[in-house]
């Protein structure tokens, strides 16, 4: 078994991802392979709404000039999805939201080809906004008919600084349950 994490926030090494290196160690306790993209920061695009990837069915966007065909492949490869954001004005980072929009509408169109794989959501946040970041993940694994493991609390840590994660005890806390959720859902769905 396999789970990809999508790392939406530009800061390598930041709470977003401090967070999402919680949730991953708990998987590979639990003898699941992981692997974290870098994803924040690169040049990105939204979808365009040409509905391409309806008449090519190759599962990739018909957008080829950046990662996000690359990012596809490994979530159709993946057992398990983790899309990790920064809280931006009460929403997900652009990177997030472009890969949200492009993977979900070529999965759509690829026979729901994300159905009744786990997603989980990883927010960061500094205050205020991060439930709307962690709903805008969670409306793409439900529309793609994924399964959604819980946690103590929503999935968020609170920090502004990077490593400022670390003191939210809860946040962390909320992050190895959700991993230890994440693997448990994992192994059921796996038994032969």
């Amino acid at each position: 078994m396999k789970v990809v994490a999508f790392n939406g926030s530009p800061r390598k090494g930041g709470n977003t991802e401090t967070l999402t290196r919680c949730v991953l160690a708990e998987l590979e306790r639990e003898g699941i392979e992981t692997e974290l993209v870098q994803l924040g920061g690169k040049a990105v695009r939204g979808c365009v709404a040409c509905t391409k990837c309806f008449e090519n069915l190759d599962k990739r966007c018909a957008i080829d000039s950046d990662v996000i065909n690359s990012c596809i492949a490994k979530m159709v490869e993946a057992d398990g999805i983790i899309l990790a954001s920064p809280t931006y004005f009460a929403d997900v980072s652009t990177e997030i939201k472009a890969l949200i929009d492009r993977a979900g509408l070529v999965a759509r169109a690829n026979d729901d080809m994300f159905r009744r794989k786990v997603g989980a959501a990883v927010v960061a946040v500094r205050r205020a906004g991060a439930v709307a970041a962690f709903d805008s993940i969670n409306h793409m694994f439900a529309i793609s008919q994924m399964i959604i493991p819980c946690s103590i609390y929503w999935n968020l840590g609170i920090g502004l600084r990077p490593g400022d994660v670390n003191e939210d005890e809860e946040g962390l806390k909320t992050m190895q349950v959700l991993g230890q959720n994440m693997a448990w859902l994992l192994k059921k769905l796996h038994q032969d």
